[in-house]
């Protein structure tokens, strides 16, 4: 199972995003743990500049925009 954070505020595109991940790992049948992560000390720790972000096994994969669905099946197959 991958562990995927979105980092973020709470906006609506950090909300939006997490949501989005949860229904693509749905619809391709792949279990994911999403957390949603607002402490921005936390966030800072990845070097996150705008957000929303996704942290993936605790690898950066993305920051500043939602991402596309394209974009999240590669990182699930990854």
């Amino acid at each position: 199972m991958k562990t995927i954070k979105v980092l973020g505020s709470g906006c609506t595109k950090c909300v939006k995003t997490a949501e989005f991940i949860e229904k693509v790992a749905t619809e391709k049948g792949i279990d994911v743990s999403v957390v949603k992560e607002t402490n921005p000390e936390a966030i800072m720790g990845y070097g996150v500049m705008s957000t929303p972000a996704v942290v993936i096994d605790e690898k950066l994969v993305h920051s500043g925009t939602i991402p596309t669905k394209q974009d999240i099946i590669n990182w699930l197959y990854s």
